[in-house]
């Protein structure tokens, strides 16, 4: 059994949304459930990593028992020198940073329906998908403007494909502490841009596979990124293409929340009640009970 994590830095929300309250979306609420109770069905612990916002919404919802080991506030104390409005998923890093290898990293829009140890288990790293070089997302480095001082690795390797981080498995602290160090690095020291695309996926994606070809180490590809959206595929699920058509589209939302709800109420009934104290749920449930 494998334990994993969770992450969710709730400061660069506040940077986009200023004068909002804290939310999640009713279908991400819903995939972070079945995510972390389908986890600890068939591969092992869980817990999620925030800060005090994000804690006290969990606990507010009512959701935090889903995680067995619990909710860690040590995003609390991430380092000012981030831009968490260019590194938005910039907790992911921090949160890896401090957890003890092996361990599993999960998108709370990730949900792994069965075993996949002996998946992770090929290498002492594993990732869900690698991800073509576009230069639009991925340019070369002179498109990158550094503090002084700040020099980029001469051996890393700017043709190794990046590695989408959704699902990651990583099983030595060594490496986990060279990759996050420099992760850190690289966004402590970026100038004058304001990319939050281009920047977040080279600190997150890019570097993680230049970090591993500088230390000799094959990652592990799960799975090619068509077939990882096919419909045979049945053994994982990442919705973060279709969040956006849900945030447009009122139906498609409907319709995908009932079936979460649906789903939590087959296989695990006994978090009911904790579904239906939700109140961004209610709607649902109505429909639901017509």
């Amino acid at each position: 059994m494998i334990k994993a994590f969770h992450s969710n830095w709730t400061t660069p929300f506040f940077k986009m949304n200023p004068n909002k309250e804290y939310y999640i979306e009713d279908f991400e609420i819903l995939t972070t459930i079945i995510s972390a109770l389908k986890w600890r069905e068939k591969n092992g612990s869980i817990k999620m990593v925030t800060d005090e916002i994000g804690a006290n919404y969990y606990r507010r919802l009512g959701i935090d028992s889903i995680w067995d080991l619990g909710i860690d506030i040590s995003l609390e104390g991430i380092n000012n020198n981030i831009d968490s409005n260019l590194f938005w998923a910039a907790g992911k890093i921090y949160a890896l940073k401090n957890q003890e290898a092996p361990c599993v990293m999960i998108d709370t829009d990730f949900i792994v329906w069965n075993k996949v140890e002996d998946l992770l288990l090929k290498s002492e790293i594993s990732v869900i998908h690698k991800e073509e070089i576009n230069p639009c997302v991925y340019p070369s480095k002179e498109h990158f403007i550094m503090k002084k001082g700040y020099l980029f690795d001469k051996k890393w390797s700017w043709t190794v494909l990046p590695s989408n981080t959704a699902f990651v498995y990583i099983g030595d602290n060594k490496f986990k502490e060279y990759y996050t160090t420099e992760s850190i690095k690289f966004m402590e020291n970026l100038l004058d841009s304001d990319d939050r695309i281009v920047n977040m996926v080279f600190a997150e994606q890019r570097l993680i596979s230049m970090c591993a070809e500088r230390k000799n180490i094959k990652i592990n590809e799960i799975m090619a990124l068509e077939n990882l959206f096919s419909e045979n595929q049945k053994l994982f699920t990442h919705t973060w293409g279709y969040k956006k058509e849900m945030k447009s589209d009122f139906n498609k939302r409907r319709d995908f929340c009932i079936r979460c709800i649906n789903r939590i109420l087959s296989d695990y009934p006994q978090y009911k009640d904790m579904l239906m104290n939700i109140k961004s749920l209610e709607i649902y449930f109505n429909e639901i009970n017509k």
